[in-house]
C-alpha cells in the first residue's frame, strides 16, 4: 500500500522535481536565517547576537543543501543558478524553474517566521511596521546597508562577498584540484558563508544572494511596511540583485584562470599516480 502511495505522488518531470527541491532548500536556509535575526531584533540583544546569526545561516544553508543536493544540485541562489546557465551546465528552462523554486521557498519562509514572530513584531513596533528608525523590523527579512556606506561601498561589498562565496564552493568541489570529501561539501559551504557573514557582513547584512533578498522584501511590502521597501537606502533594493550575479561569474572567471584551465583531467591524474605506485613497488 505505502509504494502504491509513493508512485502516486512520484513526479516523473525532472524539472518540477528540481523546482520542488529548490523551493525546500531555500525554505530551510531561509527559515533558519531569518528566524535568528528576528529573535536578535526583537529580543534586543538579549536572545543572540551578531554571531548567531551568522551561524543560523550557516546551518541553515548545510541542512537545505542536505535536503536538495542530491536532486538539484541545492543552489538555493539564483546568483549561482544563472552563473552556471551562462557556463552552459543548465538550460534557460531549468534556470526558470530554479529561480521560482527559490523565490517560492524563500518569499514562504518570510511568510513563515512573520507568522512565528508576530505578536513579537507587534508588541516591538506598537503595530507600526517600519523600515527605519528605531523600532525597525523590515531589516528582519531583507538587508540595508549601514547609514554610514555609500551605494557605490554596498555594491562593491556584496560583489566582493559573492565573489569570495562563488571561489569557495568552486574549491569545495573541484575534483579534478582538491575536492573536499564527499559528504562534507554542505558543512563546509555552511561554513563558508558563516565566515563570509563574520567577516564582510557589517556594511550590507551580506545578501550574496537575490533569492534570499528579493522575495522576503517583496513579502514585507504587502504585509504591512509598503514601499518603503523599495525606496528606502536610495531605493538600494536592487543592488542585492545585480551585485550578487556579477560577483559569482566575475568569481567563476577567476577560478578558471587562475586554477581550472591549468587542471589535468581527472584519467591523467589517475595514470600519474598508478605510475607513482608502480616506481614505488619497484624500488
Amino acid at each position: 500500500m505505502l509504494e502504491k502511495t509513493k508512485k502516486v505522488f512520484t513526479i516523473r518531470n525532472i524539472t518540477i522535481r528540481q523546482m520542488l527541491a529548490e523551493a525546500l532548500g531555500t525554505f530551510i536556509l531561509m527559515v533558519f536565517g531569518l528566524s535568528s535575526v528576528a529573535q536578535v531584533v526583537l529580543g534586543k540583544g538579549n536572545s543572540g547576537q551578531y554571531l548567531s546569526i551568522n551561524m543560523a545561516f550557516g546551518i541553515g544553508v548545510t541542512l537545505g543543501i542536505y535536503a536538495a543536493g542530491r536532486v538539484s544540485g541545492a543552489h538555493m541562489n539564483a546568483a549561482i543558478t544563472v552563473t552556471q546557465c551562462v557556463l552552459g551546465n543548465i538550460s534557460w528552462t531549468t534556470l526558470v524553474a530554479y529561480v521560482i523554486g527559490q523565490f517560492l521557498g524563500s518569499f514562504m519562509a518570510a511568510a513563515t517566521v512573520f507568522a512565528l514572530y508576530y505578536d513579537a513584531i507587534y508588541d516591538y513596533t506598537n503595530g507600526s511596521f517600519t523600515v527605519t528608525g528605531p523600532t525597525a523590523t523590515a531589516m528582519i527579512f531583507s538587508t540595508y546597508p549601514a547609514s554610514n556606506v555609500s551605494l557605490q561601498g554596498a555594491f562593491f561589498t556584496e560583489f566582493t562577498a559573492t565573489v569570495m562565496l562563488i571561489l569557495g564552493i568552486l574549491v569545495i568541489h573541484d575534483e579534478k584540484n582538491n575536492a573536499a570529501v564527499k559528504g562534507a561539501q554542505p558543512i563546509l559551504t555552511g561554513m563558508l558563508v558563516l565566515g563570509i557573514g563574520l567577516g564582510m557582513g557589517l556594511n550590507t547584512g551580506y545578501a550574496i544572494n537575490p533569492s534570499r533578498d528579493l522575495p522576503p522584501r517583496i513579502f514585507t511590502a504587502v504585509a504591512g511596511w509598503g514601499m518603503d521597501v523599495f525606496t528606502a537606502d536610495h531605493s538600494w533594493w536592487w543592488i542585492p540583485i545585480t551585485a550578487p550575479v556579477l560577483g559569482s561569474l566575475f568569481g567563476v572567471l577567476m577560478y578558471k584562470l587562475c586554477i581550472e584551465f591549468h587542471n589535468q583531467p581527472v584519467q591523467e591524474l589517475e595514470h600519474e599516480k598508478q605510475e607513482a605506485v608502480t616506481e614505488t613497488s619497484r624500488l
